[in-house]
């Protein structure tokens, strides 16, 4: 596959606007500029893009109750919070490929009615920081940035604010929250961000990966993007792939592409000839799947099916030397730091969670245990603020269902076959 969001970024200088420039940058945004706003959110309509946050909610449609909402000035916020356990696709692109954030970003406050955005970017990543600025810095000096865009009448202006590393802030409210100064903690919904967000104004909250679409969808028109990948979620695709492979990294891919050829295709296998035990296919808030089922197309809808989920396509492959006891100990205890204590299934759940898994981790435990964890699992799933309570739910739910045989292990003999490999 022709890459389009990674284009150009092996080049040394690819994060220069020069460079970015010479391999066709900002022609999409004078395609945009040249339509109307209406035309413009009719493209994206078109194309189907489903966000890549995680939701898969139809960008086309946001920015679209964004135009219809009351109340001005109207904002454009992109989610560089890029927290979630497995996930590096956004830092790749913000280093790599800044300029085309930047030019998605225009691309949509023309598409709204916006004159100010923000990238809320995770603290983490200066690097992304230091490219970030510099290329919003450059947009400035072409004009691409302020108050006349190319020379037309479009006005918007665009700054990096830095997140406090709270894992919470991914979620989009929690975001707002922080951007408007206070601790980052999820909003009741409704009232969404497209009515009322950022300072209570209609408000359009992207993923850097959504908005990096952005400018593709425009340049070769909604209707060809539609036919990228799957019908229901076309488009190309970040898929990051860490863990026991031999070719670590992120891979742009057509959406749909199965687990098997991301691993085995792309990947380059198992490393050190371990066999495959189990994926997390979008990132530690998803559910996990066994090694039998990785024919599996990675899209929103093949993923739902088989019972997990797309989440941000960070892909984990665990091999047979790999505890999965550890492994949801591990993702029970990252949920009970990162709660940020606001609901009390999720605040004490979490935390239940990883006491349990801690007993049975060192064979301090018995079988009733492992119905506990179900029970306390339900009791969190369903009754949060936000999805961070049902994410620890279902992983460590969906690693007791697909390997119990390893729970018992541990709770029996204080230990299991995965330690001994």
């Amino acid at each position: 596959m022709l890459k389009r969001l990674l284009n150009n970024t092996d080049a040394p200088d690819s994060a220069e606007i020069d460079e970015y420039m010479r391999v066709g940058g900002y022609r999409a945004l004078k395609v945009a500029l040249d339509a109307s706003p209406s035309d413009v959110v009719e493209e994206v309509k078109q194309s189907n893009l489903r966000g890549r946050g995680g939701a898969g909610f139809p960008t086309g449609r946001k920015w679209e109750f964004a135009v219809a909402a009351e109340g001005s000035p109207k904002y454009v916020v992109c989610n560089a919070d890029e927290g979630e356990p497995g996930t590096f696709k956004d830092r790749v692109l913000m280093e790599k490929n800044p300029h085309l954030l930047i030019e998605g970003m225009v691309i949509a406050s023309h598409a709204i009615g916006a004159e100010h955005g923000y990238i809320y970017l995770r603290r983490e990543y200066p690097r992304a920081l230091d490219r970030l600025e510099r290329a919003i810095h450059d947009a400035y000096e072409h004009k691409i940035l302020g108050d006349a865009v190319c020379g037309t009448s479009l006005r918007f202006h665009l700054e990096v604010f830095q997140g406090a590393g709270a894992y919470i802030c991914g979620e989009e409210t929690a975001l707002i929250d922080s951007l408007e100064g206070r601790r980052g903690q999820p909003r009741t919904r409704p009232p969404y961000p497209v009515t009322a967000g950022l300072w209570g104004k209609p408000t359009v909250v992207n993923n850097v990966e959504t908005l990096c679409n952005i400018p593709l969808i425009l340049e070769i028109g909604g209707a060809a993007y539609a036919k990228i990948g799957t019908p229901s979620s076309p488009g190309p695709k970040l898929y990051c792939i860490s863990g026991c492979v031999q070719k670590p990294g992120v891979y742009e891919l057509p959406m749909g592409t199965t687990l098997r050829e991301l691993i085995f295709d792309h990947a380059g296998g198992m490393r050190n000839g371990h066999r495959l035990k189990a994926v997390i296919p979008g990132g530690l808030s998803v559910p996990v799947v066994p090694a039998d089922a990785i024919d599996c197309p990675m899209d929103f809808d093949s993923l739902s099916e088989i019972g997990s989920s797309l989440g941000s396509a960070g892909v984990i492959v665990m091999d047979e030397t790999v505890c999965m006891v550890r492994v949801a100990h591990r993702a029970a205890h990252f949920y009970e730091v990162e709660s940020c204590g606001k609901c009390v299934p999720c605040r004490e759940g979490t935390g239940w969670l990883g006491k349990v898994l801690a007993r049975i981790l060192v064979g301090n435990a018995e079988p009733a245990d492992l119905s506990l964890i179900d029970g306390i699992a339900g009791a969190i799933y369903g009754n949060t603020f936000c999805p961070l309570g049902d994410s620890a739910a279902e992983v460590v739910t969906s690693i007791v269902k697909h390997f119990r045989d390893e729970f018992a292990e541990h709770i029996e003999g204080g230990g299991c076959r995965a330690e001994v490999a």
